[in-house]
C-alpha cells in the first residue's frame, strides 16, 4: 500500500498559514505531511522562509493523526548535529511519536548563510555520516562526548527523550550515497522515481529492506487549478527553479542566482515537467512512476502559497481517491 503525503513548503507560505494548511491536509485525508527546512526561498516570487522547527511544533499540536517529517534538514552547517538531536526529540514528544527526522547534505542556498563556505559533495556526505552518528548517540539519552573529523560534542545530553525513538530518513541520489548512508538510516528519501535507488538500498549491508521495515519516500510538484493557464503561469512564476536538477540546485547560493539560471525557462517547459491544471488523472499519471519504482510514500507539493486553501478544499480529497485506487 502506498501512502500519500502533503508538503508544507516553507518557501511559499508564512508560519500561520502553514499550520492552517497542515490541519486542512489532515482533514482532507493525507497520510503524512513533510516540511521543507529553508533559510531562503528558491525564488523571490515565493517570498517566504519561516523557521521550520517552530512551525513543526505548532503543527504537532494542531494535528492528531498525520505523520510529520522534515524533508529535509541539513544537520551539518546551519545546525550543529547536537542541536538537531535536541529539537527532533522535542518534536517527537510534541507529536506523540508521529515524527520522522528527514536528513540530507543540504543546499548552498540555505547553508552558506552562516559563513562557513560550501564544501564539495563528498565532504558534505562525510559530514552527514558523522552528524547522523552523533544524533543517534544523543537520542539514547546518554551523556555524549565526541571529537570527530568535522564535529565536537562536549558532555552533551538530550534530557527529554521520547519513548518512541525518532526514526531517521536520509536523502540519497546514487550508489555512493546509499552505501555511506543506508546502514545509518531507517528510511530512504529521493526526489526522482528511480527503481535502482530502491534496489541498491535493498542490497546494502546493514540497511532494512524497503517495504519490510524501511520506507522509500518521494516527492513531486503539482500545480492544480481549475484554469490550466493560471496553473501554468503560477508554476512558471514560482517553480521554474525545479528544472535545473539537484546537481545544479545544491550549489546556487541565492534566489538571485536561481533567477539568473532560469531566466530562459519558458512556461511550456515547466508545464512539461509539472502537471498543471484541473486534470486529476494527469496528476495520478505523474505520481505513478514512484509506486512503480517501489516507493512506499509520495508527498505532493501544490505550487503556490495562495493556491493551498482551494486545493485542499476542492481537489485534495478526489485526488487522494484516484491515487489510492490507481496504486491499489
Amino acid at each position: 500500500m502506498t501512502n500519500f503525503g502533503y508538503t508544507l513548503m516553507t518557501e511559499q507560505s508564512g508560519p500561520k498559514d502553514l499550520v492552517r494548511w497542515a490541519v486542512g491536509a489532515e482533514q482532507a485525508g493525507f497520510d503524512f505531511e513533510v516540511s521543507s527546512d529553508h533559510y531562503s526561498p528558491w525564488l523571490t516570487e515565493q517570498g517566504h522562509a519561516p523557521y521550520a522547527w517552530s512551525v513543526l511544533g505548532a503543527v504537532a499540536h494542531a494535528t492528531e493523526r498525520v505523520e510529520l517529517m522534515t524533508y529535509v534538514t541539513c544537520p551539518t552547517m546551519r545546525y550543529h548535529p547536537a542541536v538537531v538531536a535536541q529539537k527532533s526529540a522535542t518534536v517527537q514528544l510534541l507529536a506523540d511519536g508521529r515524527f520522522t527526522l528527514g536528513l540530507g547534505s543540504g543546499e548552498s542556498l540555505n547553508e552558506h548563510v552562516v559563513g562557513e563556505g560550501w564544501p564539495g559533495v563528498v565532504t558534505r556526505q562525510d559530514m552527514l555520516v558523522e552528524a547522523i552518528e552523533i544524533i543517534r548517540k544523543l537520542h539514547s539519552g546518554e551523556l555524549v562526548t565526541h571529537h570527530g573529523e568535522y564535529f565536537d560534542v562536549d558532555s552533551a545530553r538530550v534530557w527529554d527523550v521520547p519513548d518512541i525513538l525518532v526514526p531517521v530518513a536520509v536523502a540519497v541520489s546514487g550508489d555512493a550515497s546509499i552505501e555511506k548512508l543506508a546502514p545509518l538510516a531507517d528510511h530512504l528519501i529521493a526526489v526522482e522515481p528511480k527503481s535502482d535507488l530502491v534496489d541498491t538500498w535493498n542490497r546494502t549491508a546493514g540497511a532494512e529492506r524497503i517495504g519490510s521495515g524501511a520506507r522509500a519516500i518521494g516527492q513531486i510538484p503539482i500545480c492544480w487549478d481549475p484554469d490550466e493557464d493560471v496553473a501554468v503561469k503560477r508554476a512558471h512564476d514560482q517553480f521554474r527553479w525545479f528544472g535545473g536538477g539537484w546537481s545544479v540546485n545544491a550549489d546556487l547560493p541565492t534566489p538571485a542566482g536561481f533567477a539568473g539560471a532560469t531566466q530562459f525557462v519558458r512556461p511550456e517547459d515547466v508545464a512539461d515537467s509539472i502537471p498543471c491544471g484541473p486534470d486529476l488523472d494527469r496528476i495520478v499519471e505523474a505520481v505513478r512512476p514512484y509506486w512503480e519504482a517501489g516507493f512506499t510514500d509520495v508527498a505532493v507539493v501544490q505550487v503556490g502559497g495562495d493556491a493551498q486553501e482551494r486545493f485542499l478544499a476542492e481537489a485534495a480529497g478526489p485526488l487522494l481517491e484516484k491515487l489510492r485506487a490507481a496504486a491499489g
